[in-house]
Formats: structure tokens, sequence, C-alpha cells
């Protein structure tokens, strides 16, 4: 099964990794490298790996990618993950990795609490 990856970057310059197919111990290696070769030329940069896509994981490569987060964690670098199915995250319990710890879930900063004050509050400001 082949690993098909679409990097993206938006205008803050923050990466996100768009990760399609299955991941399993023939892809997990390269995709490392390319990680590393990423975050080397990216060293300010957030990314942020979107496995929506993914359809398998192998166990031998998920033990990869796990090491390989678990080195560019330890490294200082901002990765995230976003998308994860939950038989992926049963999948990252077997090898000890806490994967919710690094999923974007920032329900501190949720700006949607206020938008009725913000709008809805409001009275019609053109006039007719």
């Amino acid at each position: 099964m082949s690993l098909k990856a679409q990097v993206r970057t938006d205008s803050l310059g923050n990466i996100t990794v768009h990760m399609e197919g299955g991941l399993d111990f023939e892809n997990s290696l390269p995709f490392r490298r390319e990680l590393q070769g990423l975050i080397k030329d990216n060293p300010l940069s957030s990314v942020t790996l979107d496995m929506n896509g993914l359809d398998f994981v192998g166990s031998s490569g998920i033990g990869v990618f796990v090491e390989t987060l678990r080195i560019l964690n330890d490294k200082k670098s901002q990765i995230k993950l976003s998308n994860v199915k939950t038989e992926f995250l049963k999948v990252f319990k077997l090898f000890e990795y806490d994967a919710m710890e690094a999923m974007i879930m920032d329900f501190e900063n949720d700006e949607t609490e206020t938008l009725n004050t913000r709008y809805g509050n409001r009275r019609k400001t053109f006039q007719n």
C-alpha cells in the first residue's frame, strides 16, 4: 500500500501535511526523512499531520511513525496531529503514545462562544 502526502503552507507559514493511503513499514522510513527535511527547512513553522485520508496503518509502520513523532517533538518541533480516526488512537495506545496530547483541539480559544453577543444582539446597522 502506498502513502501519499500533500504539503500545504498557509499565509502564516504553518504547514499541513495531508496524509493519504496507508502507512506501513516500507513507507514510514521515507516519510520520516521527508518530515525531518521539511522541519529542517522550516524551523519556525508549526507542522500539522492531517491523518483523515489514511485508510490503513500497519503495526510495524505505526511503530516507526510513533518513534518519528517522539524524536521530532523531543527536538522542540511543533508537530500536531489532526483528524485521527478512533481505530488509530487505539493503535497509538499500544505503543504508549498519547496522541490526544498531540492532537489539535483548541477549545480554550474558541471564539464561537461570544458570537451571539457580538453579532446576534446587534440592531440593524444599515439605513432603509
